[in-house]
């Protein structure tokens, strides 16, 4: 097995451990001659990719790639649907499964309701919009080649070293209030357990990759706080409060997303909920940035 993830970076990292076993070889890309090394410390073989252009190198490596995965934000189209093109049976001869790593955005706006793989997607933001295209460019891949495709579409992704721990500590965090607003967010291990689960069973089509409870977001930070025995930060209401565009497009979208179609399939999540999860980063200490 040869698993090649493109934009090796958070999540993909995690991916990589997931798949970690006798006779798997792991490689990643980065745009960072800097990250390069991070990579190869966790047993990746480390590729410089930019998005424009493939060098010989990469090219060699994508030879032996059994198990794809894709993790680079599309821009104005996927860059390495773009790059492989008509070529991809020549340049990745062994290919044996696919996946894409997408976001629950593309479901848009549902006003807090319950949505599923099988709602209809009304995304709100422009990169949404590309990420619903990039989804379809691999799923037509997959069914060209004959070759299971996976979409994963993730939620918002946290865990060590990416939490609201951190952010408490840093002086960042804040408690913004927006009635009735929830958001959804799935733990980075059980993204790379997921990703595993897939391309073991070789399963195609859209799967949410969420956790079982989409909560308010200022009730996570005063989870966080409580178990660090702090003050949380004070409430702001939403409407008053100076944020970045892209921050206030994300509250512009108000959605619980179902993670039944996964479970169904016979995934297990290792962190299902945010207060148990946020308790076992804390008692291992994975708080600090």
């Amino acid at each position: 097995m040869h698993v090649m993830i493109f934009g090796c970076g958070y999540s993909g990292t995690a991916i990589a451990k997931a798949f970690v076993g006798e006779n798997v070889r792991l490689s990643g890309t980065t745009r960072s001659a800097d990250k390069m090394e991070a990579l190869r410390a966790n047993g990746i073989d480390a590729f410089l990719f930019d998005g424009e252009t493939m060098d010989d190198d990469l090219r060699r490596a994508l030879e032996s790639v059994t198990h794809l995965v894709q993790s680079i934000a599309p821009g104005k189209a996927d860059p390495l649907l773009r790059l492989l093109g008509e070529d991809s049976a020549r340049l990745l001869p062994r290919l044996e499964w696919i996946g894409y790593l997408s976001t629950v955005g593309v479901y848009g706006d549902h006003k807090g309701a319950w949505v599923s793989e099988e709602t209809p997607c009304v995304p709100v933001s422009g990169r949404s919009r590309e990420r619903l295209e990039a989804e379809q460019g691999w799923l037509a891949m997959g069914r060209e080649r004959g070759v299971p495709a996976a979409v994963l579409r993730l939620s918002g992704i946290y865990g060590p070293g990416r939490n609201a721990f951190c952010n408490l500590d840093k002086g960042t965090a804040r408690r913004l209030i927006k009635k009735d607003q929830v958001f959804n967010r799935i733990r980075v291990e059980d993204i790379g357990a997921a990703t595993r689960f897939l391309s073991a069973r070789g399963l195609d089509g859209i799967y949410n990759v969420t956790d079982d409870r989409p909560g308010p977001p200022q009730d996570v930070i005063v989870e966080a706080a409580r178990l660090m025995g702090v003050e949380p930060p004070p409430e702001q209401a939403f409407e008053t409060a100076e944020l970045t565009p892209m921050a206030r497009t994300f509250y512009g979208e108000n959605k619980r997303v179902s993670n039944a179609k996964l479970k169904k399939a016979g995934f297990e999540f290792s962190f299902p909920t945010y207060p148990m999860s946020l308790a076992q980063l804390w008692q291992d200490g994975h708080w600090r940035g």
